[in-house]
């Protein structure tokens, strides 16, 4: 059925007849039709699970092609703004994707497509010897945390004053963990690297990335006290391809899903 729809899509942008509902795209390859180039922009967080949409997205619709593009959200979203040629973009929020949309610069409203959760992870020899997300204020810990515009960053700000208000917490516990930032990098996934390499105590990422990395371990924060991170996506105004909305579609649907979940995601709430 996807197939079928990007070729239906191809078909009236190129003002020819449009093949009927259902036909492989491979007999609309063949019959001549032109060849499909995205360029999907996505979350650093979402590296792994588009490196097999790429895969499963253009063995399900031959002729169509993916360039995927990952860093910050919101380094992403600059570069949209200041031209970029992306087709769509899939964020680790709703802010980013929602400022293209109030600018004009989004197709249509932002689909949230996914949530995570936030844990604390540390190098696996642990040499802080950090049990609790409360030891994130101990004295000398170096935490590991990301710039202020990367939604990481809003995240664990959010988590921290939450977990200030936990049980147990120390009343200044905001202002030394923000004592404890010892580096703000450009992503989740450089904050995970420099927790890998040693160059740092913990850090605040989401799940999926702890997940992912076999050289650090995972300190679970309380369930009351976490944040949902909503990601959500959008078809960028200037891209002239009008495959762009039918790939976001499909990544926000059951294909997608199994994707995402797979790689520890969680359905949009």
């Amino acid at each position: 059925m996807l197939a079928g729809a990007v070729a239906l899509l191809l078909g009236a942008c190129a003002g020819g007849p449009s093949p009927a509902s259902g036909q492989p795209t491979a007999g609309a390859a063949a019959s001549g039709a032109p060849r499909v180039e995205l360029t999907i922009y996505g979350a650093a967080s979402l590296q792994g699970v588009l490196a097999k949409v790429k895969a499963v997205y253009e063995a399900a619709v031959p002729g169509t092609g993916l360039t995927i593009s990952t860093d910050s959200s919101a380094a992403l979203e600059t570069k949209i703004e200041q031209g970029a040629p992306a087709d769509v973009f899939l964020s680790a929020d709703t802010t980013n994707p929602q400022k293209l949309v109030d600018k004009g610069l989004a197709d249509g409203e932002a689909v949230v497509f996914a949530t995570n959760r936030l844990v604390v992870i540390v190098p696996t020899s642990n040499p802080a010897a950090i049990t609790s997300p409360a030891d994130l204020a101990r004295p000398g810990i170096k935490v590991i945390a990301a710039g202020d515009s990367v939604p990481i960053a809003r995240y664990a700000a959010e988590l921290v004053a939450n977990l200030a208000m936990e049980q147990g917490y120390p009343a200044d516990f905001v202002a030394s963990y923000t004592t404890n930032i010892a580096s703000k990098e450009d992503n989740a996934k450089a904050e995970v690297a420099k927790i890998e390499l040693g160059e740092g105590d913990a850090a605040i990422v989401y799940a999926t990335d702890a997940r992912a990395s076999t050289r650090v371990a995972t300190i679970e924060v309380p369930e009351s006290a976490n944040v949902p991170a909503r990601y959500a996506g959008v078809v960028v105004t200037r891209s002239a391809n009008a495959a762009a909305a039918a790939f976001l579609a499909w990544f926000a649907g059951p294909d997608g899903q199994a994707i995402l979940g797979s790689f520890g995601f969680l359905p949009p709430s």
